[in-house]
Formats: C-alpha cells, sequence, structure tokens
C-alpha cells in the first residue's frame, strides 16, 4: 500500500511545484521591472534623448516665421520624438540579457517563449508609457504654450496609447531578431521604420486631428484609431507567433 502511494505522492509534488503560465510572465516582468528600478539606464537614457530632441526641434524651428502653424505640424513632430526615442530603448531592451549570458537561461528553462515576448513586450510598454509622461508635457511646454489648443486635445491620450501598445509588440521582436546581428542599432531602424509606417501615419493623422479640432475632426480621427488598433491587433499576433522561431534560431 505504502509502495503504490509513493508515485502519486511523486507525480502530486512535480505537478505542485511547476509554476503555471502566469507565474512565468510575473516572475519575468518583475525581473525586468526591478532590474531596470536598480539600474534606471533604460529610462535615463530615454528621457535625456527625448530632451535632447526637443532641443535640436527648438533650434530647428526657432527661426521660423510666425505666420508658421505649429499646430499643423505638432502631431508628426511629437510622434518622430516618440519613435526615435523608442529605437533608443529597444537596442537596450536585451542588452542585460545579451551582456550577462541572461537569455541563453532564459531558454533552458521549460516554459513557452510566448511567455518571454509578452513580459518584454510588457516592459518595453511600461518604460515607454513612463517616458512619455514626461516628454509629452514637455513638448507643449516648449512648443504649444500660448497656442490655441483645442479643447479635443485630451482625446489624444488614445492614439498615445495605441501607438505604444504597436511600437513595443513589434519593437520587442525586431530587438530581438538583431540582437546578435552586427550594427544592431542601425538594422533595428532599417527593420523597424518600414514596419511601423502604417502605425505611424495613423497616429499622427488623429494626434493632430484632436489637436486641431477643426470641424469634423472626427472623421479622421475615429477612421485612424481604427486602423492603428487593428494594426496592433494583427501585428503584435504575428509576433507573439513568430517569437518562438525567432528566439531559439
Amino acid at each position: 500500500m505504502a509502495e503504490r502511494m509513493q508515485p502519486a505522492r511523486a507525480q502530486r509534488t512535480v505537478e505542485v511545484s511547476r509554476p503555471s503560465t502566469f507565474s512565468q510572465y510575473k516572475a519575468l516582468l518583475r525581473k525586468d521591472l526591478e532590474q531596470e528600478f536598480r539600474t534606471k539606464e533604460m529610462l535615463t537614457s530615454m528621457g535625456i534623448y527625448a530632451l535632447l530632441v526637443l532641443v535640436v526641434y527648438g533650434a530647428a524651428l526657432g527661426q521660423t516665421s510666425k505666420d508658421l502653424d505649429i499646430l499643423q505640424m505638432c502631431g508628426g513632430l511629437l510622434w518622430a520624438l516618440i519613435v526615435f526615442t523608442s529605437l533608443l530603448g529597444l537596442n537596450r531592451s536585451f542588452s542585460h540579457e545579451k551582456e550577462q549570458g541572461c537569455l541563453e537561461g532564459i531558454l533552458l528553462v521549460p516554459l513557452d517563449r510566448s511567455v518571454v515576448f509578452l513580459a518584454k513586450a510588457t516592459s518595453n510598454l511600461l518604460f515607454l508609457l513612463a517616458v512619455e509622461v514626461v516628454a509629452v508635457p514637455l513638448f507643449f511646454f516648449f512648443f504649444l504654450q500660448g497656442t490655441s489648443v483645442a479643447s479635443s486635445f485630451w482625446l489624444m491620450v488614445v492614439p498615445l496609447l495605441v501607438g505604444t501598445v504597436g511600437v513595443a509588440g513589434i519593437g520587442t521582436l525586431l530587438s530581438t531578431i538583431t540582437i546578435n546581428t552586427r550594427g544592431k542599432d542601425v538594422m533595428l531602424a532599417v527593420l523597424f521604420i518600414p514596419l511601423v509606417f502604417p502605425l505611424l501615419y495613423a497616429c499622427v493623422s488623429s494626434t493632430t486631428a484632436v489637436i486641431v479640432g477643426a470641424e469634423g475632426f472626427m472623421d479622421v480621427f475615429v477612421p485612424a484609431i481604427a486602423l492603428a488598433a487593428g494594426y496592433d491587433v494583427v501585428m503584435v499576433l504575428v509576433s507573439w507567433v513568430l517569437y518562438d522561431y525567432v528566439v531559439s534560431a
């Protein structure tokens, strides 16, 4: 009787000790967050870079005529700031895993590779949103102070959130692809910009529409957000499906 109970007890112990998929996701996400909060390398570099881009914008637009309608340009300028800052952060998202050999250790663990993608994409999304919380108000302070911004400008939170989700999802896949390539910074930009162009176009259109707030702006805002959201769903799902092959190659 005791001998028959031992295999069952051993099997029961194995089942309890194996973490669930959600537990694996939380563990990987906590690792990324604790590592970044300890070093603050990614957030600091992206924040400084965003500030420097704003300084360059100020120098480039400082000698323009007063007739220049900055409201018509602000959507494009803001998203150029977000995209270039995101590229810097995405280039560093796997730097610790590569330098310290953590990625190889993670791949040795018997877990679904899609969990690695979801955890890394979530951490990248949180870091990008944290930088945008600082960069977007600074952009408004430097370039839109004193201008008559439409009352609908608060709707720009929607394209910012939708666009950042797409940037984090696609950027996580591409940063994994380019991590072992020579000149990975250039390779990431070469792959990232063409793929993200439809999302960028939709987000710029919707952001400009809500800031300018012309009559009938919802006719531009709603289709643009629908395009961006559909792009996010398709591309993030594709990245999630392909990640197992990419990270194991």
